[in-house]
């Protein structure tokens, strides 16, 4: 009698990528289905197809990195069924998703890097050469050089979870480029960040989870909450009412506020 043996990955035929240092993980359930539904793919799904030229096999989402001048971009952590760990761009993980996906050749181009990627640097003009004689350096005062070094200042934001409290100034859409779709947020007003040194954050957003719409928050109530802040730049919505756009730029993101109370 034949014995039938249990399947085992080829996993001769994959090329690791491996993550270097340490890497963001999910908070709970409610932010792995903020980060995913982010990343165009489904929330609801707890396994994605990596797929080759020539096989495909099944992975989880285990986390991501963020890099990037504002923090913007995303490298995602997939874990394979032997135990291996990969890095990924989430854009190349949702094309895997489709059924026409390996059809055309794959760019070498389209591969994700092994080293943790950058944002393009822009190339920087020959500077012209001037005669001394007749060029002046121009005069700038004391008090418009503070002015300007007080602009160009940066909060040192802490890494790890902490506690705030905020205004709800409005609810807006911003445009979420892997799903092609309008993401509802929420901005805050009068940001503090609590704790040994207070940080006065100013105008802050977060998502509009389904913990947060539990609440039922309205612009002018006070709240408090715990979370993580990074610096990620708000992108305006696409098509949207005049009600759902800020009208100004919001620098800083709350991810996953949790414990939150209204005053």
């Amino acid at each position: 009698m034949a014995v039938t043996l249990p399947h085992i990955e080829d996993s001769s035929r994959t090329h690791y990528i491996p993550p270097v240092g340490n890497y963001e993980t999910f908070t709970d359930a409610d932010h792995y289905a903020e980060k995913v539904k982010e990343w165009g793919l489904s929330a609801g799904k707890e396994q994605f197809w990596y797929k080759d030229k020539d096989h495909q096999r099944l992975v989880s989402i285990r986390g991501y990195i963020v890099y990037g001048e504002t923090d913007d971009f995303n490298t995602v952590i997939i874990e394979f069924q032997d135990g291996n760990l990969s890095c990924i761009h989430p854009a190349y993980l949702k094309e895997m998703q489709s059924s026409n996906f390996g059809k055309a050749v794959i760019s070498n181009s389209a591969a994700p890097s092994s080293e943790k990627p950058t944002v393009p640097v822009n190339v920087k003009e020959p500077e012209k050469k001037t005669n001394t004689k007749e060029s002046k350096a121009p005069k700038t005062s004391k008090k418009s050089a503070e002015v300007k070094k007080d602009k160009s200042a940066k909060l040192v934001l802490p890494e790890e979870k902490v506690h705030f409290t905020a205004v709800v100034r409005q609810f807006a859409l911003t445009w979420n480029h892997f799903n092609e779709e309008n993401d509802e947020v929420v901005i805050l007003d009068k940001v503090i960040i609590h704790q040994d040194e207070q940080i006065d954050v100013g105008l802050a957003w977060c998502a509009h989870s389904k913990t947060l719409k539990k609440f039922e928050l309205a612009p002018g109530e006070i709240i408090e909450f715990d979370g993580k802040i990074v610096k990620k730049k708000l992108a305006k919505g696409k098509d949207v009412d005049e009600e759902f756009i800020i009208s100004e730029p919001v620098q800083y993101k709350i991810n996953n506020p949790s414990k939150l109370k209204k005053s």
